[in-house]
């Protein structure tokens, strides 16, 4: 393929090119070589041997509608133009000039245009048709009290099968070389169908990943911040140095979630930042550090963790993300709650992490557009585990992710 597109195969050659670009001109040649001798032909015939008028009219004009038919009809009606042509190979038989040209042009055709068996059907009975008028021949002439002449009727039908098989095997060859060509350049436009449908795929993966990245990010970052921020506001007379703190504190949540969106950018622009190129991806030795950072916001978040250590890169980012939805999620709408626990319990086969608090309010207070939720869907798919998030029994709220975790990473995980 150059620039996108399909390297499609072609006539070879100059000529068949010109000829594959004119097939009106190529159809027209053929009319004429068969139609203008045959008629002259013809009419020469049927005055030398004293033809009756009547047939000779009957035959120029089955001559005539064979021609125009293999000018308009040969590649879209193949057994149209054959019937014709036997036609006129029928009505040439009392002249002792069998017409069979026209025969052999429509078994062509037929092979080329129409399919292989096609032409081995028109082939037998083409065949049986020329067999029949080198027969009728003899007897018509007879009849008609023509000049006698030698005529060798069945000498004539075995060189009538010979130059009619002659025809059927060229069809053949050139309508299987013309199918296989066009099965090719077919293949070709489906393959490209393909890669542009994976493309599009890719790409709405891609995008889908990164608006869950970005999600994360800015959800993170934008709430504790707002949340600092307020709590700065509302002790800012009475306690000024609790206030600087928790503005202390914006400002770190600032400059963290700006490094991540710098990474993130680079990655899609190309990085330009150094530090951004070298900066890795959040991980679960990231966790407590997330967790102090929603303290600062005083969010009572408890910590615990079991099991063996998580290892694979894509699933700590998993793990971490899911952690940091669920403690944005209750910084936003458990204000009142007493308790924030988050587990992480690592087992054989799978990671479950819970993020729990006991908040007060109901289910219906909480609001948003629900990115957060669908993008931690999308993560717990990729590792083949469920997802649960609601009211718990005893009042609060409930994150609960459990993901696969015995296999290595999985295809498309980020």
């Amino acid at each position: 393929m150059v620039g996108g597109e399909p390297r499609l195969p072609k006539p070879p050659g100059v000529i068949r090119q010109f000829w594959a670009r004119h097939p009106r001109l190529t159809d027209g040649l053929l009319a004429g070589v068969y139609g203008v001798p045959t008629i002259v032909n013809t009419i020469v015939t049927s005055v030398q041997h004293g033809l009756p008028i009547w047939l000779t009219v009957m035959q120029v004009a089955a001559v005539v509608a064979a021609s125009v038919a293999l000018l308009m009809l040969r590649r879209t009606h193949p057994w149209l133009v054959l019937g014709l042509a036997w036609l006129a190979c029928l009505v040439s038989a009392p002249s002792g000039s069998i017409d069979t040209l026209a025969i052999l042009i429509a078994l062509y055709a037929l092979a080329v245009y129409e399919s292989t068996r096609a032409a081995w059907i028109g082939f037998g009975t083409s065949v049986a048709v020329g067999t029949f008028a080198s027969y009728l021949s003899t007897g018509l002439r007879s009849a008609l009290v023509v000049e006698p002449f030698e005529f060798d009727a069945f000498g004539s039908s075995i060189a009538f099968a010979v130059f009619m098989l002659i025809a059927t095997l060229i069809g053949v060859t050139v309508g299987n070389r013309r199918r296989y060509l066009d099965a090719l350049i077919a293949r070709a436009h489906d393959l490209v169908r393909e890669r542009d449908q994976q493309a599009q795929l890719a790409a709405a993966q891609e995008r889908s990943r990164i608006a869950r990245e970005m999600h994360d990010i800015v959800s993170h970052g934008l709430t504790v911040m707002i949340t600092l921020a307020e709590g700065s506001a509302a002790t800012a007379a009475r306690d000024p140095e609790r206030a600087a703190e928790a503005m202390r504190h914006v400002a770190d949540a600032g400059r963290d979630a700006l490094g991540e969106m710098r990474r993130m950018l680079g990655v899609l622009t190309g990085p330009t930042d150094a530090a951004a190129e070298r900066s890795p991806q959040p991980d679960v030795a990231a966790i407590p550090g997330l967790v102090d950072g929603f303290r600062a916001a005083r969010l009572p978040v408890r910590l615990t963790t079991s099991g063996a250590a998580i290892t694979e890169p894509a699933l700590q980012l998993a793990v971490y993300r899911i952690v940091q939805e669920g403690l944005t999620n209750a910084l936003r709408h458990a204000a009142d709650a007493q308790h924030v626990d988050v587990r992480i319990e690592r087992g054989d086969e799978v990671v479950t992490v819970v993020v729990e608090d006991d908040a007060t309010h109901p289910a219906t207070q909480i609001t948003g557009a629900g990115r957060g939720l669908a993008g931690l869907r999308e993560r717990v798919a990729l590792y083949g585990g469920t997802l649960d998030a609601g009211p718990r029994p005893g009042g609060g709220w409930r994150l609960q992710a459990t993901l696969q975790a015995a296999s290595d990473r999985p295809e498309g995980a980020a």
